[in-house]
């Protein structure tokens, strides 16, 4: 039922001086009946004297028209308090509103109808008479309110200004409204007129036809002029410097359509100016920092000017690819749920509870300081123990990408911090390279074996690591190819490492060191029951209904078929089992197989080690010390005997310097307390000694095995 008075009228059926000067027409004398039909307008106000085009295409509102132009034309225009109402109830309109009369009638072929209506009153409904077909009601009419004086002239003048200087910046109002609003001197009619002509809310239109006292609607006009006259120039000067960048840009761009014109006539340059368009995309699109930003747009125009035929061309082309493809601005965001972050690594590893709280405690800081710096730790531990795994644990818990590089052989410092630009097939160094795989400025890193950098002539890898892994200079790292700092401070550092000795004091000391142990039997059994076993039935096709391990079986492949502080040969030896199962299953097995000590060896063989005993023994000169192994901790027989010679030392064994060194302590210490021991202080004037070590082919050493080699001594010479 509502109208929309928004499509306008061709020209032709409108008298321009109706549309927007009607309000020299003397409209006073005009009778307006105190009952009216009611016409609901959709985001419109109309005040009186304006005349102004409707479409009506509602039935309701045909009917009202069709009714209007059978008697008097009359009709009352209110406002919809929410326009997007399609079909309002009395309560949906404003009591106040506007007389109207229906000055001409357009019929559409689709059945609409345009109306050109023009205000008269301002009237108020007091009560609705008819709310079927269309809406009618009855109405009194409202008189404005005011006393003449020289303040309401004055008002009135300032405002007629302010509205000539509005109409002076809005280019689709005539600059004849200016003169019709000088000419009018009934301030009522003023107002009014100038409220017709403004964009600005309904509800503030509404409020202006609403107001009788017209001192008061004087003041809410200027100052909703004063508003809009502001938001014009502002509105200006922005256009003003937006034409401005325009200009600039036009020009550009018509420099550049006239270069790929000549480009074109000449056969150069179209692959090559698309190619150089895709590489502005993505210089924008990469959120660098300004050096970077800055590196990039300069080599963009040494690309744009060297001709693709040359070796240089690919070589800058290269260089922003690589600068492009970096995750500048793209970061992970870390979960710093403690109680996921403990779940997760539980999973993935039994036991390592120092490193787990290590992990735990970082995250918690995390929590409480924004941006922390990343601590870099170093995971020392025989191999086999977990070290890899756990890092990738632990990026699993922070929700970080994972990355490894394995320093493992590496000579050249140009691995780390790449090779310069100079160099034919340059590229940036391995730090930069993960960093670009993982996708993300802040992924966990690991730097595996990091005990086995070598250094050669090319320069010493373990110095460039130092300002990788030093958290006050690394938010600046500088690879030599891309020749720009890279904020590396984001990124979570882990290092692995078999042995603390190989790795440079000052490499070490950038690192907190986290000692990995070797692990004990029940420890082992624990892993392999949780970890182990599950892996291999499934990489071997096999279910735990198919294959079942006894405790005993798994203690008697840990003693008798591994000798190792990790896991590796402990899962390759479960793995044989279930490849000799799956390949049993293969070939007619049905019933499941339960692996138990006794079918161990029928599985792998026959046992592979065999524990030393420390038996007694009667015989002097035999004794049993303790040794310290990289697989763990182990028994050591030492032997001496004793033969006539001359003051002769001899060693066997295998044996390292150090522990020489302590054989030859352990006799002076032996002939300077000979006395006190019952041994003849000239025993060695006559005999020859002979200590050996028992497993010849394994090399020995260490400072610690002095006391038992005394005491082999003392037991051999005192014959106890």
């Amino acid at each position: 039922m509502a109208e929309d008075p928004r499509e306008q009228p061709p020209e032709s059926e409108t008298d321009p001086q109706q549309r927007f000067f009607g309000f020299d027409e003397d409209i006073s004398g005009v009778a307006v009946p105190s009952e009216l039909p009611i016409l609901p307008l959709r985001g419109v106000v109309i005040f009186p004297s304006a005349i102004v085009p409707l479409l009506i295409s509602r039935g309701a509102s045909l009917k009202l028209v069709e009714s209007c132009l059978q008697g008097d034309r009359m009709l009352g225009l209110m406002a919809q308090k929410n326009p997007e109402e399609e079909a309002p109830d009395p309560e949906g309109l404003y009591s106040r509103g506007t007389a109207g009369r229906i000055l001409k009638m357009l019929k559409y072929p689709d059945g609409s109808v345009r109306i050109l209506v023009q205000g008269l009153k301002r009237i108020e409904v007091t009560r609705y008479t008819q709310r079927e077909v269309f809406l009618k009601a009855e109405v009194r009419h409202l008189q404005d309110v005011f006393v003449p004086s020289k303040d309401l002239e004055a008002i009135q003048a300032h405002m007629v200004n302010q509205f000539a200087r509005f109409v002076s910046m809005i280019p689709y109002l005539p600059d004849e409204l200016q003169v019709v609003v000088m000419n009018i001197k009934d301030p009522s009619k003023v107002t009014d007129l100038i409220a017709s002509n403004l964009n600005i809310a309904l509800e503030e239109k509404q409020d202006l036809l609403s107001t009788l006292d017209v001192r008061a609607r004087l003041e809410k006009l200027s100052t909703i002029l004063n508003r809009e006259i502001e938001l014009l120039e502002l509105g200006h000067k922005i256009q003003s410097q937006v034409q401005s960048e325009l200009s600039k840009n036009q020009k550009e761009f018509y420099l550049r359509q006239q270069l790929k014109a000549i480009q074109k006539e000449l056969g150069e340059g179209d692959g090559k100016t698309a190619e150089i368009e895709e590489l502005r995309k993505r210089i924008d699109a990469a959120q660098m920092p300004p050096e970077a930003l800055k590196a990039a747009e300069h080599e963009l125009e040494r690309l744009r000017i060297i001709p693709p035929e040359s070796a240089e061309h690919t070589v800058v082309r290269t260089y922003l690819e690589w600068l492009v493809a970096i995750p500048w601005a793209v970061a992970t965001e870390d979960n710093l749920d403690l109680h996921h972050a403990r779940q997760v690594l539980d999973e993935d590893h039994f036991d390592l509870e120092k490193i787990k709280e290590r992990i735990l405690e970082y995250l918690a800081v995390r929590q409480l300081r924004k941006n922390p710096k990343s601590p870099i730790l170093c995971f020392v531990g025989p191999p086999g123990v977990g070290k890899t795994s756990l890092g990738k644990s632990i990026a699993r818990a922070m929700g970080r990408k994972f990355v490894r590089l394995s320093l493992g052989g590496i000579r050249d410092e140009a691995e780390i911090r790449g090779h310069r630009r100079t160099y034919i097939g340059a590229l940036p160094g391995r730090i930069i390279q993960n960093i670009r795989n993982a996708g993300s400025n802040n992924p966990l890193f690991m730097l595996d074996e990091i005990d086995k950098l070598g250094m050669d002539f090319r320069g010493d890898p373990a110095s460039a690591l130092l300002e990788v892994l030093d958290p006050e200079q690394n938010n600046t790292f500088q690879d030599h190819y891309l020749d720009v700092p890279f904020d590396l401070s984001r990124v979570m550092f882990v290092t692995t490492a078999n042995l603390l000795d190989p790795i440079p004091p000052p490499l070490r000391d950038r690192m907190e060191v986290i000692e990995l142990a070797g692990y004990t039997e029940e420890e082992k059994l624990e892993i392999a029951r949780r970890h182990l076993i599950p892996k291999q039935l499934t990489e071997n096709g096999l279910t735990p209904e198919r294959l079942r391990f006894e405790p005993e079986a798994l203690v008697q492949i840990i003693r008798a078929y591994t000798r190792e502080a990790g896991l590796r040969n402990l899962e390759r030896e479960i793995g044989r089992v279930c490849r000799k199962v799956a390949r049993a299953i293969t070939e007619g097995r049905t019933e499941p197989v339960v692996c138990t000590d006794a079918k161990v060896a029928e599985f792998l063989g026959p046992e592979r080690f065999f524990s030393e005993i420390a038996e007694r023994t009667e015989e002097p000169g035999v004794v049993v010390g303790l040794a310290w192994t990289p697989n763990g901790g182990d028994i050591l027989f030492i032997e001496a005997t004793r033969m006539a010679g001359k003051k002769s030392l001899t060693l066997t064994g295998h044996l390292g310097d150090v522990m020489k060194e302590s054989a030859q302590a352990a006799l002076s210490y032996i002939r300077s307390r000979a006395e006190r021991l019952g041994i003849a202080p000239d025993f060695y004037e006559t005999s020859d000694i002979h200590i050996h070590v028992p497993a010849g082919a394994v090399p020995k050493d260490g400072p610690s095995a002095g006391v038992t080699i005394a005491t082999a001594l003392a037991s051999l010479l005192t014959g106890r």
